[in-house]
């Protein structure tokens, strides 16, 4: 692996991405499907969620429909696409620093898409996918914190260890989406300790820290780096991975860079740099633009800076 190696586009790190955004490309919608219907509930969460930013206008999808109003699979890609475009419309930015303009299109997206949603879910209730969408729309429509958890419950019916979903929930848990830090905590400790070993679902646990971590950086600056470096901290995350991404059963479907990143990001900002150096190994020239947009300063920067600390210190204490 080269030091300057580093991809972080989907289409290149997993084959089935690579498919899926081919028969986008070429607007061959049965080849889509037949992706699709192949993987798992997660992987195919996470797969129409990278794919629906390759959709253009959306117009492709919406002729899909039109020809065949029953295909629930382009109706939940569709409303994706129009999840996507909500939160392009309303940017990353802190909800003070969104303009006017943005909240309006960012609100009339998300409308657009759960109306569509809603369409599917009484089509076809038990696709995790459409649950997974519901999340971010009743997230993004300020519907309340009860009506996300039935959403929840509903996805947790047909797919209990389904992490797209699980990262949905615990968005909407913290604190700037009206949760609370101890109902994020719980979640995501419940869902890592019920998940079965080798689950990605132990992604919850750093990604939570983070989440933490921003909070406090926000508020105190540097300052936020000694609750990474906490000693509690450091052994939550040795435990998520030891039960996640360390364990044999882990497996390298659609989504895993994206796990295994929030792994090394978390354990490069605590300080543990040979955990962070295993992370960036087994990750090799791959990596995930989310949750390293986090840190201040250009994300391929800051990921090659973090990983030639870590793989230097790897080497100089062998």
């Amino acid at each position: 692996m080269s030091s300057d190696s580093l991809v972080l586009a989907p289409a290149d790190i997993h084959p089935e991405s690579a498919a899926l955004a081919a028969a986008l490309a070429r607007q061959d919608w049965p080849a889509c499907r037949a992706v699709l219907t192949q993987q798992n509930p997660g992987a195919r969460s996470w797969l129409i969620a990278t794919g629906a930013e390759r959709t253009g206008g959306g117009e492709f999808l919406a002729g899909v429909l039109v020809a065949d109003p029953d295909d629930h699979t382009a109706a939940v890609m569709l409303a994706a696409h129009q999840v996507w475009r909500a939160w392009e419309a309303r940017s990353a930015a802190t909800a003070e620093h969104v303009t006017e303009q943005g909240y309006a299109m960012f609100h009339r997206w998300l409308v657009k898409a759960e109306r569509l949603l809603v369409e599917t879910a009484a089509r076809a209730p038990g696709d995790a996918t459409v649950w997974t969408q519901r999340l971010i729309t009743a997230r993004g429509l300020q519907l309340g914190l009860p009506e996300v958890r039935r959403r929840y419950a509903r996805l947790a019916a047909v797919a209990p260890h389904h992490l797209p979903g699980q990262y949905q929930l615990l968005q909407s848990l913290c604190p700037k989406w009206g949760g609370t830090w101890e109902q994020a905590y719980a979640f995501a400790r419940e869902a890592t300790a019920a998940a079965p070993a080798g689950s990605p679902t132990g992604m919850l646990i750093p990604m939570v820290h983070l989440e933490r971590w921003l909070d406090l950086k926000d508020a105190r600056g540097d300052a936020a780096g000694d609750y990474l470096r906490g000693a509690e901290v450091r052994e939550e995350l040795t435990a998520a991975a030891d039960r996640s991404v360390w364990h044999p059963d882990f497996a390298r479907e659609p989504g895993w860079v994206r796990t295994l990143s929030t792994f090394a990001m978390a354990f490069s900002l605590a300080g543990d740099r040979p955990a962070a150096a295993r992370a960036f190994t087994e990750l090799g020239s791959f990596a995930s633009a989310m949750p390293w947009e986090y840190a201040v300063g250009p994300v391929t920067a800051t990921i090659r800076r973090h990983r030639s600390r870590a793989l230097a210190h790897a080497a100089a204490t062998r």
